[in-house]
């Protein structure tokens, strides 16, 4: 008698945290989009969006500190299902705003559910994927970011262009997308051993690692790791430079070449698309390292300093005068970013127990929100500074992925299994 295929169900896994990823940055990114309209119509000053900006950036970063204790006390299936309500409650509170105190309390309360999502997506990761595969796993979820912000203004067009709705009856509708997330992830979302769904051959393939012990981790003990600051170290020096790109790009075009991206949409798709490439061969490369024997401290370290190289090329951005070339040097370092993304949060399941994961990716995001905040006052005051000139910007984003290195193996040279 024939054996029956191996499932390959932990890839539909994958599919939902993709598509959970698009939700989750079309949610984020619909303000941005909209901020010309409705501070048009409701009188914004800058000052006024700089403070609507600023309260979801600090309530990002402490809700990392919440959702991720909560992702770990109670798994996954119960924090994430929680981070989606809370999110999707403050995406749709955007339509009933009309004060700019109003704005920035829906953006907290966005802002503090959208946190949980990272540290969901890495402990599910790590709960169906061994560690030999489950950066390519990541890479293919951390695409889906830059697919949320490219499908952000079509999203829009769509509501209140074809349906001829207003941009309040906008924000409220597409809420659904949140509540069909809800279902999915209610419907789909087990642990391998749980879900009936996986075949014995892939829970073989899923629980391959050495099993842990169920010693239960406080945070006063996780706070005390070198491991889990090597982490957070890095996610504050590198995660600034991703919001640089979201924040700013669109005002470096607009300066440099008088294009508006939101309108002239082909340089931010294929900045964006090579960003997705990026994050998929990141991850591939580091697996493939692995599987082909290579130890996880030796894959994760080559692949981290060759995604920085690729960031390199934004030192000569500045001094071109072709703007397609322009796009391509960002591009690249934009797959670079995500290639080291997809690498980064591939960390925390090497080092630490299922259970800390989420715990860890939510020090790492609070480190990495804090150092976004201190980006965008710190590039604001350059600009004032330098009369709009991005050089000195530019070239600070490329060190920033070697100090992060550099700080990963100063506190974690093996990326040993950490004692907590």
């Amino acid at each position: 008698m024939q054996a029956a295929a191996p499932s390959r169900y932990r890839w539909t896994i994958v599919a939902l945290l993709f598509f959970a990823t698009t939700v989750n940055y079309i949610d984020r990114t619909m303000l941005g989009l909209l901020a010309p309209t409705l501070g048009k119509e409701l009188g914004w000053s800058e000052n006024d969006y700089g403070n609507i900006v600023t309260a979801f950036q600090a309530a990002y970063a402490l809700g990392f500190l919440l959702m991720g204790w909560i992702i770990d006390r109670f798994g996954p299936k119960l924090g994430y299902t929680i981070a989606i309500c809370i999110w999707t409650v403050g995406h749709v509170a955007h339509g009933f705003a009309s004060s700019v105190t109003s704005f920035m309390a829906a953006r907290m309360v966005l802002g503090v559910g959208e946190a949980g999502h990272f540290p969901s997506v890495v402990r599910a990761s790590s709960e169906w994927f061994p560690q030999k595969e489950r950066a390519y796993a990541i890479g293919w979820v951390n695409s889906a970011t830059t697919v949320g912000v490219i499908l952000t203004a079509p999203t829009i067009a769509f509501f209140m262009i074809s349906l001829g709705l207003g941009w309040r009856q906008t924000f409220i509708y597409t809420g659904l997308f949140g509540v069909v997330l809800l279902a999915l992830w209610r419907w789909h979302y087990s642990s391998p051993r749980d879900t009936g769904r996986v075949s014995d051959a892939e829970l073989a393939w899923i629980e391959q690692d050495p099993p842990e012990s169920v010693e239960k981790i406080g945070w006063t003990r996780l706070m005390g790791n070198r491991s889990a600051w090597a982490f957070a170290s890095a996610k504050f020096l590198t995660d600034p430079v991703w919001f640089l790109m979201l924040f700013w790009l669109p005002k470096y075009f607009a300066s440099t070449y008088n294009v508006d991206l939101k309108v002239v949409l082909l340089p931010m798709i294929i900045m964006y698309l090579l960003s997705d490439i990026g994050s998929i061969a990141g991850g591939w490369l580091s697996s493939k390292l692995i599987q082909k024997g290579h130890s996880a401290n030796f894959a994760r370290k080559v692949t981290l300093l060759i995604s920085g190289c690729c960031v390199l090329p934004l030192l000569f951005v500045t001094g071109l005068q072709n703007m397609w070339l322009a796009v391509g040097l960002i591009g690249l370092a934009l797959a670079g970013h995500q290639s080291f993304s997809s690498n980064l949060l591939s960390l925390p399941p090497d080092m630490f127990p299922k259970r800390a994961v989420a715990s860890v990716i939510g020090l790492g995001g609070f480190a990495g929100g804090i150092g976004g905040m201190i980006m965008a006052k710190s590039v604001g005051l350059v600009l004032d500074a330098t009369g709009g000139n991005y050089t000195l910007i530019f070239a600070a984003c490329t060190v920033t992925y070697f100090l992060a290195v550099g700080c990963i193996h100063l506190l974690s040279p093996k990326l040993a299994r950490a004692e907590v």
